[in-house]
């Protein structure tokens, strides 16, 4: 399936050329494939903020070279380079609160300088840091992909029918996605009939990234309203729900895109399977639970309007942007690491104490 996979490969979100870094603007898809060219800290920043890039996968791989265009600047300009370096560092963590990847990737990044020795090229040892983090990143979603695959297959192995939630694919990771590697996987394996996507309020990732990548590949896919998922399963056969992560905590609670919360309650009503796919640089051992996860909440705007203009009353609105799923909730958590089904806090420490599988 591997070899598939790599075969099928069409879409990228993350690219690093000549020093620069490159991201395709995801506010604009499907209409309109445009780039961006950064060349600083702030600017990566500002385009993890505005979710030019979004993805927690992604906001990471898109922070570590972020910090490495910091670090070029902080070189050009002479002086103390580490202390100077520490804006750049502040400004990328502040981008994004919830995603734990980019903290993940900053953390990978600051320990890579640290161990610098007398007379290494600090630029080109933070560049080689960078680029292992994305390499990584592709590599994982190809595991998973197979882990994945592996779990459907194990409890039914005809076609299914499957849905998701927000995007998660390629766009959201530096490789093939992650919830959206696995579901890809099964296409190829033949283990899909079709796919349900939510469309995703408030910023539609089901129905503007994620319905346009797999419906890109061939893959069956209908669109639906979040607000149909219970019917759904109720009327359409449902067995898995396959959804990504921003932050899993140390006993399996998990934060992602808002909405999961309720899809979780829904599928364990209708005996739907729910597994949640994501690198094991998303899990937080630090934050014992979900209680603990900060929930970014965004401008009322992004409700109460559509490309800028105003269809809404003129009322307040509300806009936490990630729930929190619990992790009596899951079915299985699936990592390049291995998966855990029923996860627990025992299970997700032995499960980050293994060496990556691939």
């Amino acid at each position: 399936m591997r070899e598939r996979l790599l075969a099928a490969e069409k879409v990228k979100a993350i690219e690093w050329k000549d020093g620069q870094l490159h991201l395709l603007d995801q506010r604009k898809l499907p209409l309109e494939e445009i780039w961006h060219t950064y060349e600083s800290a702030a600017a990566v920043a500002t385009a993890i903020r505005e979710m030019i890039v979004r993805g927690a996968p992604a906001i990471g791989i898109s922070a570590a070279y972020g910090l490495v265009l910091g670090l070029k600047a902080r070189l050009d300009e002479g002086g103390d380079w580490r202390a100077a370096l520490e804006a750049d560092f502040d400004v990328l963590s502040n981008s994004r609160p919830t995603a734990v990847n980019l903290f993940w990737a900053l953390n990978q990044m600051r320990e890579r300088l640290e161990r610098l020795k007398p007379g290494d090229d600090p630029l080109a040892a933070a560049e080689a840091q960078a680029a292992s983090i994305h390499a990584s990143d592709r590599e994982a979603n190809l595991t998973m992909a197979q882990f994945g695959v592996d779990l459907i297959r194990k409890h039914q192995g005809n076609p299914q029918n499957l849905l998701t939630h927000c995007n998660t694919g390629a766009l959201a990771t530096g490789g093939f996605g992650t919830a959206l590697g696995v579901i890809r996987g099964a296409h190829l394996e033949g283990l899909v009939e079709c796919v349900y996507a939510d469309e995703t309020r408030p910023w539609l990732q089901g129905s503007r990234l994620t319905a346009w990548e797999l419906a890109g590949e061939g893959v069956p896919v209908t669109l639906n309203a979040d607000s149909a998922a219970a019917h759904l399963m109720k009327t359409r056969g449902i067995t898995w729900v396959i959804v990504g992560a921003d932050r899993i905590t140390a006993n399996g609670d998990v934060a992602n895109k808002i909405g999961t919360y309720q899809l979780a309650v829904l599928a364990m009503h209708h005996g739907v399977r729910f597994m949640v796919v994501a690198p094991s640089s998303t899990i937080d051992m630090d934050l014992e639970t979900g209680d603990d996860i900060p929930i970014e909440e965004r401008a009322g705007h992004e409700l109460l309007e559509v490309n800028g203009q105003r269809f809404a009353a003129d009322v307040e609105a509300f806009n936490p942007v990630f729930d929190v799923t619990p992790a009596d909730l899951i079915d299985a958590i699936v990592t390049e690491k291995g998966v855990v089904e029923r996860p627990n806090a025992a299970k997700l420490a032995a499960l980050m104490s293994r060496k990556r599988l691939h």
